[in-house]
């Protein structure tokens, strides 16, 4: 399915093909590779509920392959570039060409996203130029732009404590306006699952 030129909102998801031992690596060392990729492909099929219905076409873009179990409507490709930023700004980029404006990118690991957090992002980009989804780890599970910012995506301490940080003191002594969704909690480990009952049931369901 091609994307649609026209000046929409998108909704950009990034996903990581279901491989044991490849996604979910800090919570399988606790509960194991398989155990780790169950509760992976449930989060995807959270996150593809949240996307559904939402003011904005969607496009699903993957780790490695293409994957059709998911999302069976929307645009998909794959992720091109050296490092999380480089994909990202590539992504961003790619959107913008094709004539989408806002453009908001999420992760797929959030057992709590719905609808509403994005369509939230959306319209505070009708006002503002970013905004972001603030990660109780320090970093963002979302992140969404009006218009091109590069320096975003560039020599960023990726998946260290202090991503947003560093990236809101950039755009502050910029003067790029920004704004912030609620705070979500991403699932890294197992403490991070733990308040997720529907989640650790299938760690002992047989399915």
């Amino acid at each position: 399915m091609a994307l649609k030129f026209m000046n929409k909102a998108l909704v950009i998801v990034f996903v990581k093909n279901v491989k044991p031992g490849k996604v979910k690596t800090r919570l399988a060392k606790t509960i194991g590779n398989e155990k780790a990729a169950k509760i992976y492909q449930a989060l995807l099929t959270i996150t593809e509920k949240a996307t559904k219905n939402i003011m904005a076409d969607v496009s699903i873009q993957y780790s490695e392959t293409i994957d059709n179990s998911l999302w069976k409507d929307a645009h998909k490709t794959t992720q091109q570039g050296k490092d999380l930023g480089d994909r990202m700004k590539n992504a961003f980029e790619n959107a913008f060409k094709q004539g989408y404006q806002p453009v908001v990118l999420i992760g797929s690991d959030l057992p709590s996203l719905t609808k509403e957090h994005l369509n939230n992002a959306i319209e505070k980009l009708k006002k503002t130029e970013v905004v972001f989804g603030p990660a109780q780890d320090g970093g963002y599970y979302l992140i969404g732009l009006s218009q091109m910012h590069n320096s975003i995506f560039e020599n960023k301490p990726w998946s260290q404590t202090q991503l947003l940080e560093v990236t809101l003191e950039e755009l502050t002594q910029k003067c790029i306006p920004f704004s912030k969704l609620e705070t979500l909690n991403d699932i890294d480990t197992f403490e991070d699952l733990k308040p997720h009952q529907h989640l650790l049931k299938l760690l002992y369901s047989e399915k």
